[in-house]
């Protein structure tokens, strides 16, 4: 039974917080209201009047308080439905995170085990590069994830004023490590970016900077920028 994840697991996590968090805002957005229907083996998804194509992710149980990973699932081992589950699978393995590469997880040992389901899901979805992750009832006890695997899904991109928030935001997450949140989030939108001792210093399009200052305990301190006429 895991009882904590591993600080592998909790800074790959938090490389995805910022980013994850703002794109899962446009998710979010994006999703109509209505119920919800899927047809697995076509890997499709309907909500409302929008249908999108998907992946299963992962299926949280309430009662066992467990958590299954998509590929793992019997039902659905092999099937394109579960294929960018399988990716996830492929990194954890690769990179040595075995909280990706364990088919199911007992989280009862966990303060809050729906949480730690929920940072499974997350972090599921970060290291595909997924738009989010769709959780939904699929019983009375039963949560089950999904990947949008669709085009139409919009991204969330950099935006210079919104900035401050969105690091801020994001670091407070998960709150392991926050200069992997802030670094994370330049390095999925393709910025170029260094440390300079408690600073991390962006280069943003146009000419514009950006420096994310940290305290002695490793918090963000300040977020400050500097653009060009």
């Amino acid at each position: 039974m895991v009882t904590e994840f591993s600080d592998a697991f909790l800074l790959e996590a938090e490389r995805h917080a910022a980013w994850g968090a703002a794109q899962l805002d446009s998710l979010t957005g994006f999703l109509p209201e209505g119920p919800w229907t899927a047809d697995l083996p076509s890997c499709l998804y309907r909500q409302g009047e929008l249908e999108l194509r998907v992946a299963v992710l992962g299926t949280y149980d309430m009662d066992e308080q467990s958590w299954m990973w998509g590929w793992a699932n019997p039902g659905l081992q092999g099937s394109e439905v579960v294929a960018l589950s399988a990716a996830v699978e492929r990194y954890g393995r690769s990179h040595g995170i075995a909280e990706l590469t364990e088919g199911a997880l007992r989280l009862s040992g966990f303060e809050d085990p729906r949480r730690a389901a929920e940072m499974l899901a997350f972090t599921g979805m970060g290291v595909v590069d997924a738009p989010g992750y769709i959780g939904v009832p699929a019983g009375p006890a039963t949560q089950v994830y999904f990947l949008p695997d669709d085009p139409r899904v919009p991204r969330s991109g950099l935006d210079p004023v919104a900035l401050p928030r969105t690091l801020l935001t994001g670091a407070g997450l998960i709150g392991r490590s926050a200069r992997h949140a802030v670094a994370g989030y330049f390095d999925h939108h393709g910025v170029p970016h260094r440390v300079e001792g408690d600073r991390i210093v962006a280069d943003l399009p146009y000419g514009n900077t950006v420096e994310v200052a940290f305290d002695a305990a490793g918090r963000i301190a300040n977020v400050s920028g500097t653009a060009r006429p």
